[in-house]
């Protein structure tokens, strides 16, 4: 039987940079990724006209750990004969398209030491001659077994109340807009309701409003109006280093408190140039005397209501409105975000796919599971385990820069890395010691 050092769920940017850490830093480990989808294509759902990403491109999978390493974006576009193009552009921030481009570049540098369509049915604490294993099964019944566990699944998107009751082809969260427009094959979308306030949200109904001009588009805020995001150098703070430092360490009043302030850098929030150009885009439509596009602000969504091959009907209220008012849309489309590690309302106790392994780890009062500053899973004293790691998934205890945010995924890669390679080290010793006994 085959062990690995470790094997890694999910191989989206999170894991490929760790592939990249332990090539470049000479770690060795033995590694094999399993990845349900057939590439490491990156947000497949949100790739369409001009949408870009939200970090400077050099956040990368390896620069602010390596700048000299050969799977910087600055290479992947030099290799691709674009360097000078791309530094033509003007722009600060990379496309979507191009981004998703450079992560498979990088990707498939690794593709030996990946599957591809092999989706993780379940992961078990085993034990093999006395030593703590990993036992992996994937959905075609293929078994794996590791020393070590890194867990990078990508977060679970948030389906809020009242949506989170039904079940219907009508009700998409946005990681599935681009392939559920896809499947229109050019037919009308009729009557199409966004939910949320996010950066996604804003670029959603730009985009539904350039490709799908007759369609009427109704754009619902719990706020009076879109906000902008917190850009500022100073707030942009959160996303160094050193800030983890201080989020790991602050007690519970004090992450709530940061929370509160470093939201809108990340959450509930959009870019100025993507509210500039949906704002006109409506300003426009109604200089033409055909708004399309209508934006329900101050709004609460109360109900919704699977009318099967009608669509879905939602009643809510807003500011502008007396009441309570039904509308029934063709197309709902959730752009609510994921969900973090907590026990509140929108969060989840541990990833699902670790159900089986919950049972070895320290968990909070609430049951939610107990991270270390190295981003592995506390385990309960006195029990023999191996070492899991969650990749991507500690927003609740390093802070915003693991908010599925490239700015720290390098920096991290390394930390889980020589994290690995220290305990693996140690390991092996106590291994041979019990199968001895």
């Amino acid at each position: 039987m085959e062990i690995f050092d470790v094997l890694g769920i999910g191989f989206g940017p999170a894991n490929i940079a760790v592939a990249a850490a332990n090539e470049e830093l000479g770690a060795n480990l033995k590694i094999r990724f399993f990845e349900k989808n057939k590439t490491s294509a990156w947000q497949v759902g949100m790739q369409f006209g001009q949408s870009d990403i939200q970090n400077h491109p050099l956040r990368d999978l390896v620069t602010p750990r390596n700048p000299r390493s050969a799977y910087s974006f600055t290479n992947f576009l030099h290799t691709k004969g674009r360097l000078y193009e791309f530094l033509n552009l003007g722009k600060t921030y990379a496309l979507r398209t191009e981004y998703s481009q450079y992560i498979e570049w990088v990707a498939e540098h690794f593709a030996d030491s990946v599957s591809y369509e092999a989706a993780v049915r379940s992961v078990e604490c085993v034990r093999i001659d006395g030593q703590p294993l990993y036992k992996l099964t994937t959905a075609n019944g293929s078994v794996f077994h590791g020393r070590a566990l890194i867990a990078a699944p990508g977060r679970t998107p948030h389906i809020p109340a009242p949506f989170d009751q039904l079940d219907s082809p009508a009700l998409i969260h946005l990681n599935d807009f681009i392939p559920t427009l896809a499947k229109q094959r050019g037919k009308p979308l009729g009557k199409v309701a966004v939910v949320g306030g996010s950066q996604s949200a804003v670029e959603i109904l730009l985009h539904l409003a350039d490709i799908a001009p007759d369609s009427e588009v109704y754009g619902f805020s719990r706020a009076f109006g879109y906000r902008m995001k917190d850009a500022s150098p100073f707030t942009g703070e959160v996303y160094f280093p050193e800030f983890v430092d201080t989020y790991y360490a602050g007690t519970s009043a004090q992450k709530k408190r940061l929370d509160r302030d470093l939201r809108y850098t990340n959450y509930s929030a959009a870019d100025a140039d993507v509210l500039d150009a949906l704002y006109l885009k409506i300003y426009q439509q109604k200089l033409a005397g055909q708004q399309k596009t209508v934006i329900v602000r101050s709004s609460n969504i109360l109900a919704a209501q699977d009318l099967g091959p009608d669509g879905v009907r939602i009643s809510y209220s807003s500011i502008e409105s007396e009441g309570v008012t039904d509308s029934d849309f063709d197309l709902v489309i959730l752009a609510t975000g994921f969900k973090n590690l907590g026990a509140a309302e929108g969060e989840e106790k541990f990833p699902a796919i670790l159900a089986d392994v919950v049972q070895f780890s320290a968990t909070d009062a609430d049951g939610v599971i107990q991270i270390n500053k190295d981003y592995s899973i506390v385990m309960k004293e006195g029990l023999p385990h191996a070492p899991c790691y969650l990749n991507g998934l500690c927003e609740n205890s390093h802070g915003m820069g693991d908010a599925g945010s490239f700015s720290l995924l390098a920096l991290r890669s390394a930390v889980i890395v020589n994290g690995l390679r220290e305990q693996l080290a140690e390991q092996a010793p106590r291994a041979l010691e019990a199968k001895a006994a």
